[in-house]
């Protein structure tokens, strides 16, 4: 059975929203081994695991299913579609977590570079995109397509498809009915450098959308999150030193795999104290003789078009909502307790 006809009638109705004709030639792509490899990992880093977070599990295909189906909604191009859909097509197991180990946590895109390369070597889709007439320079770099991707603040469909399903589903903080009226408000529009982008006809539906998006954004960043991100992050690198798994093995292994992996070493313990840890603490002081999480994180914020210009520039109540967004503190040391101080550096 296709990937597709196996998700949960709340997605299949998530997706129907985004686009209400299906692009059937989507599935040849969809099933693919690499792509189909998406299915077991977790867009949200692999909180769903930790009794910190009360989160529902939505995985990265889904997500890149549905930001194809964003773009195919808004372009009909196959090209820019496709793009959609291979975006995240280089994310490892704990998907950011494992840019928290390379030491990419403020940009979170340290993964991106082997998109080209996992495409290149998958035959299934060198295949299909031979069958199609389609390069691979034309699909491998969503960047290069402004309703695909475009920087911050600026809203993209990349952007606009986390921000719906992490409300419906992993947050569960809206409705279909909430992300309907949403996205039905939304066109190309062009922006304050002429170039095309997503863009909100109402103001009150923008409004709307920058209330959630702010919240979402201190989500992602928030104190409790940096430190449970940073703590996979630092236990993948103790079960990699001890040659028990390596980058390879995250591209290519389950979720639950890896977690096996890591139950099996000798930091099976310390996983089992942090997933089942149900708060952290913070301080301003540096705590003493305790493994501690202090640094920064990508700050995702969304400022949309509102009629070919920024919301914040039309609505001081939209722009107040940033600006308190943006002004989030992330200066806390954060930890637990003495029972993870095996991560800490020798």
């Amino acid at each position: 059975m296709k990937y597709i006809k196996r998700t949960s009638k709340l997605i299949k109705d998530y997706f129907n929203i985004l686009s209400q004709n299906y692009p059937d030639w989507l599935d040849d792509y969809t099933e693919t081994e690499r792509m189909l490899k998406q299915q077991y990992i977790s867009v949200t880093c692999g909180k769903i695991y930790s009794k910190l977070f009360d989160y529902n599990d939505y995985s990265s295909l889904d997500h890149s299913i549905a930001v194809a189906l964003i773009i195919w909604n808004f372009t009909h191009d196959k090209k820019q579609t496709l793009s959609g859909l291979f975006h995240d097509i280089a994310t490892p197991a704990f998907k950011h977590c494992i840019d928290f180990l390379n030491g990419d946590y403020m940009n979170q895109e340290s993964t991106e570079e082997l998109t080209k390369t996992l495409i290149k070597d998958s035959k299934d889709i060198m295949k299909l995109l031979e069958r199609d007439d389609i390069k691979l320079e034309e699909v491998c770099d969503y960047h290069i397509y402004p309703i695909a991707d475009n920087d911050t603040p600026m809203l993209s469909a990349d952007r606009l498809e986390y921000s719906l399903s992490n409300d419906l589903i992993v947050f569960k903080t809206n409705t279909l009915e909430d992300i309907r009226e949403i996205y039905n408000d939304i066109e190309v529009q062009t922006n304050e450098n002429g170039i095309i982008e997503l863009g909100f006809k109402t103001k009150k539906i923008a409004r709307q959308f920058v209330k959630n998006t702010s919240r979402l954004s201190v989500a992602y960043r928030d104190d409790v999150t940096r430190f449970y991100m940073q703590a996979i992050a630092d236990i993948l690198k103790k079960v990699s030193e001890d040659g028990l798994i390596n980058k390879i093995d995250l591209y290519e292994l389950k979720e639950s795999e890896v977690i096996d992996i890591i139950k099996k070493s000798n930091y099976s313990e310390v996983f089992e104290e942090l997933i089942n840890a149900t708060k952290v603490h913070t301080s301003t002081e540096e705590p003493e003789d305790v493994y501690y999480v202090k640094h920064g994180a990508k700050v995702r914020y969304i400022d949309p078009l509102f009629n070919g210009k920024r919301i914040s520039k039309e609505c001081k109540i939209a722009q107040k909502m940033i600006e308190k967004n943006l002004s989030y503190n992330m200066d806390k040391y954060v930890f637990l307790d003495k029972r993870l101080n095996i991560l800490k550096e020798k």
